[in-house]
């Protein structure tokens, strides 16, 4: 009677053993097969995105294949390293697209991207994404607001420090009426981020491409 338990065990636990081997190797294959195509929809979706604040007419270059990662800083408001996508022109480096962190949004961090070319000017910034409240913080969202485009054409040179907030603050910074944090968050993070690359362009461009390798 014994037997015949440790053989029925034995042969369920085989059953079993043989289900989760295939199993494992299904979702080994389906990994395989799909990991590609999504890492390359994700690269799409990012190089379309950066399109809208990169004019095709500042670079020549793979903006993926000459991006490299920056350590965490505080002006970026992240706390792991972030890529950055360098611009290339004939050679030369015309400008770059920082990711970006708002921590202080109205509903949490609101997640950016900026473009800012060597001369300092901002190209373009566009939010990736938000936890604002819908109606009074989705505003900041190109696709309801061209709000966000407000921060074209600007640098450090043509705004001082206590220019870059919202009006309500005493800045220079249109905001919609009863929705201040969420455009103030979002003046502060490109502020900070103008601030960071004047601090950082020539380390930003030395960076050796899609390396760990740290500016500081």
């Amino acid at each position: 009677m014994t037997t015949s338990i440790l053989r029925h065990a034995s042969a369920s636990a085989g059953i079993l053993t043989a289900f989760a081997v295939v199993g494992t190797a299904l979702l080994a294959a389906t990994y395989l097969v799909t990991s590609p195509i999504i890492a390359e929809t994700e690269k799409q979706a990012k190089l379309a995105q950066i399109g809208q604040i990169l004019p095709a007419a500042l670079h020549d270059n793979d903006l993926f294949k000459d991006s490299a990662l920056l350590p965490p800083a505080m002006e970026l408001g992240n706390s792991e390293p972030t890529p950055v996508y360098r611009a290339l022109k004939e050679g030369k480096p015309s400008a770059a697209v920082l990711e970006v962190i708002a921590p202080d949004g109205y509903s949490g961090k609101i997640r950016l991207i900026v473009a800012i070319k060597t001369d300092g000017e901002v190209s373009g910034v566009r939010v990736v994404t938000h936890n604002e409240t819908p109606g009074l913080g989705d505003y900041i969202e190109i696709a309801k607001n061209s709000w966000i485009r407000i921060f074209e054409g600007k640098s450090l040179s043509k705004f001082a420090d206590q220019d870059w907030k919202v009006k309500k603050d005493g800045g220079k910074f249109e905001h919609m009426a009863g929705a201040t944090v969420t455009p103030r968050a979002v003046v502060k993070a490109v502020h900070e981020s103008l601030k960071y690359f004047a601090t950082n362009q020539d380390r930003i461009f030395s960076l050796p491409a899609n390396t760990q390798e740290q500016a500081k």
